[in-house]
């Protein structure tokens, strides 16, 4: 007698329960862990609960469609992958999988600076997907670069710079499990680069004050250098909660802002980012667009942070979770499901097109 077929996966969710299934616990507590209590990883799911959308009726449907022109690239969907390192932890054919996956769903994938696979590798991949590529500011402003140039020579159309984690937050859930990355994965892009060089801390010293790691950490001046080296190239700053910083970015003639509080895996208790969100959509009133992720897992999560200003969206850990269930072929499925949830959203809010959507799409908001 066969064994019973398991049944297909209706929904992001059902993606991360068949993931914990499958993975270590050590491995599921490094994907999940949020920072110390992590009341802003469940923020960010909370948030999205907590926003009632508007039903519309006998609205004008022919011809609705996803579509959008971000910097001018034409996307088919306001969906993006974020930027997560190590896929090789979840699946052997790690990013090339998440990269073939992009590229079948018409989706922009952001490489992480962190990810095990070159950049050169994934853009040399049989009908490759639009790639964008993570930065983080390194010790050295010529290794910043060196890392930039690469990832524009090989065919990124876009850079992210993170800004919001200087320094790890505190993962107690990781931090309990015991994870250790295996010797085998490593963060290729930042071989041969210099890392920082910590001073010897004295008795009853600070590690992190003390030892001179913050001392490199970057700040606006390092912002407005990059800017100018990369004069050509489409520069985004992910991290940005604060209205105020979203108003220097643009000053700073940056493309654009990712609202962002890295999953909710440095400083706990911030604000969700959807909360976060009609602040910053406000002190930029339009003049360069505005992506965010962090807890999306519905398309009505989608509808809701394009309602509140976001252009699109980036999506993290249902993406690791469905790669980790069945490589490519998984996480397409999961970007269909999404898709497919925003456009039946979208048809309940009488909402034809993604510029139809809006503050008046939300219940009383």
């Amino acid at each position: 007698m066969h064994a019973p077929t398991p049944p297909l996966p209706r929904c992001a969710q059902d993606y991360a329960n068949l993931a914990r299934a499958r993975l270590e616990p050590s491995t599921w507590a490094w994907l999940e862990s949020g920072g110390a209590d992590e009341i802003t990883a469940q923020a960010n799911r909370a948030a999205y609960a907590a926003v009632r959308l508007r039903s519309r009726a006998l609205r004008p449907m022919a011809g609705a469609h996803t579509g959008l022109t971000l910097l001018g690239q034409a996307l088919k969907h306001p969906i993006l992958i974020a930027p997560t390192a190590w896929h090789g932890l979840l699946h052997p054919e790690a990013e090339c999988a998440t990269a073939l996956a992009a590229a079948a769903t018409g989706t922009p994938y952001i490489v992480s600076a962190q990810s095990g696979t070159p950049i050169e590798t994934l853009a040399a991949l049989p009908g490759p997907p639009t790639l964008w590529f993570q930065l983080y500011a390194q010790t050295r402003r010529a290794d910043t670069l060196t890392l930039a140039r690469r990832a524009v020579q090989a065919g990124a159309q876009a850079l992210v710079l993170t800004v919001d984690a200087p320094v790890n937050g505190v993962r107690n859930a990781e931090q309990r499990s015991g994870f250790q990355r295996p010797d085998h994965i490593r963060s290729v892009h930042l071989d041969g680069l210099s890392p920082a060089a910590a001073r010897p801390v004295p008795p009853g010293g600070s590690p992190l004050f003390d030892s001179g790691l913050l001392d490199a950490a970057p700040t606006w001046d390092d912002v407005a250098w990059l800017r100018a080296q990369l004069p050509d190239t489409a520069l985004w700053l992910k991290g940005i909660l604060d209205p105020e910083d979203a108003r220097t970015a643009v000053a700073h003639g940056i493309d654009g802002l990712i609202v962002s509080n890295h999953g909710g895996r440095c400083l706990d208790t911030l604000p969700s980012t959807l909360d976060a969100l009609p602040g910053i959509t406000q002190a930029v009133g339009g003049h360069v667009p505005i992506l965010m992720d962090g807890g999306i897992c519905r398309g009505t999560d989608i509808l809701k942070a394009l309602a509140l200003g976001a252009q699109a969206v980036l999506i993290g850990r249902p993406v690791l979770h469905a790669l980790a269930v069945d490589g490519a072929s998984a996480v397409a499925h999961l970007i269909q499901i999404l898709r497919g949830e925003l456009e039946v959203a979208m048809a309940l809010t009488g909402c034809r097109t993604l510029a139809d959507i809006g503050p008046d799409t939300l219940w009383d908001r």
